[in-house]
């Protein structure tokens, strides 16, 4: 039987922490009843993966297509046990299959469907095996895995959509460098003889002098200076793997200006849609309140949504707390307040999510568009700085001759 770590308050106002052996989360709570406890929150208990399939990735393409293949087996009467036979032996992803199989025989041993999969958490997220859970205890697990699908792949396109318009100006910006170190290493020395003669008589510009010093340092010492660079990354990514760091840097991203923006409207648009999509599922919300806040991928906006969680814990509204985090658009704010009132906060949540994935690809073309030519005359002004670094003397020497 599946083990769930809980979190209770007693009657005084305590609270509680443990493990309890049940079958299903309902369980757990009457067994929290029966010893006079509120249950605030009930989470699978995580265990060690031993199967080989464990430690795989599986990519979400193929997910959403195991999702959406399974909703329709299950709608057309295959059972459970059968379905997962077919998905194993036409599965594309040797690592998808292996998981399928492994997942079938737990079922089979007794295990539900959601416990199953939180075993695998490297192929399946805590949302789809949340979501999984509440279809089966509800009853709509097709539905369920339905919606899972189309979010899986919404979320796929929006990657794919963000990824396509960087690949421009990352090309760019790889070329720009290669073609300004070629310039540099093998270009400049070629004017040696030149700048000697001018060195000899204190004549040389000092732009001249300085793009000599940089092709020297090149030359000789361009394994170090990769070293080096290499090493500060290492560093800068250690910094901001730490909790000090990692609020500092997603800080920083959410003011970097023209990107600050487009960052912001992605992680609140993730947030929107997955605690949307759960709330409609029927996932208590302080439940989908924790899956939902690291989805948003930014430390800041992840904080600011816990605190509001423990506010909602407390019987306050979900919009009143957001309000105090200043990244939170006024607007998405005041639409949340709007569906708390009505009663409707997971439609709400929803189209939220669309409205800000809408503007979101506004931004990202505006901003592509621009940081096209913005990255060109950045090329452009390097290449001009080489280039009169290595004329300036020869227009020297020209005129002295006269």
């Amino acid at each position: 039987m599946p083990e769930f770590n809980y979190e209770a308050m007693g009657s005084t106002g305590a609270r509680s922490t443990g493990t309890l052996v049940a079958s299903s989360e309902r369980e757990v709570m009457a067994m929290l009843d029966a010893r006079g406890l509120f249950p605030l929150r009930i989470a699978p208990k995580k265990t060690t993966v031993t199967g080989s399939g464990g430690g795989k990735r599986v990519g979400s393409r193929h997910l959403a297509t195991f999702y959406a293949q399974l909703a329709d087996l299950l709608h057309s009467g295959v059972p459970l046990l059968r379905s997962f036979d077919i998905l194993e032996r036409q599965a594309s992803n040797p690592g998808l299959s292996e998981v399928i199989r492994e997942v079938k025989a737990k079922v089979a041993d007794g295990t539900s469907l959601a416990d199953s999969m939180a075993q695998y958490p490297n192929v399946f997220d805590e949302l789809a095996v949340s979501m999984v859970k509440a279809g089966q205890e509800g009853g709509f697990l097709e539905d369920v895995l339905r919606r899972i699908a189309n979010f899986t792949e919404h979320q796929e396109d929006l990657k794919a959509k963000v990824t396509g318009a960087l690949a421009y100006p990352v090309f760019l910006a790889v070329i720009g460098i290669a073609v300004l170190n070629i310039l540099v290493i093998f270009f400049v020395p070629q004017f040696k003889p030149i700048f000697d003669k001018l060195s000899e008589s204190g004549e040389l510009p000092f732009l001249t002098v300085m793009l000599i010093g940089l092709s020297y340092v090149l030359q000789r010492y361009a394994i170090f200076v990769l070293a080096a660079l290499v090493l500060a990354w290492w560093g800068f990514w250690r910094w901001a793997s730490t909790p000090s760091g990692r609020l500092t840097f997603d800080a920083w991203k959410l003011r970097v200006p023209g990107a600050g923006g487009i960052f912001l409207n992605l992680a609140i648009s993730r947030f929107a849609r997955i605690l949307g999509t759960m709330l409609h599922n029927g996932i208590p919300i302080l439940n989908a309140l924790r899956i939902a806040k690291d989805s948003t991928g930014n430390k800041v906006l992840a904080e600011a949504i816990d605190k509001a969680a423990e506010n909602v814990k407390g019987g306050d509204r979900l919009a009143e707390p957001l309000a105090a985090c200043k990244y939170i658009p006024r607007d998405v704010i005041e639409i949340i307040s709007v569906g708390e009132e009505s009663n409707n906060l997971e439609k709400v949540l929803v189209d939220v999510a669309e409205g800000l994935e809408k503007r979101t690809n506004r931004q990202l073309d505006l901003f592509v568009r621009l940081l096209e030519p913005v990255m060109l005359l950045v090329m452009a002004v390097f290449t001009l700085l080489i280039v009169a670094g290595l004329l300036l003397p020869v227009f020297q020497m020209s005129s002295t001759i006269k």
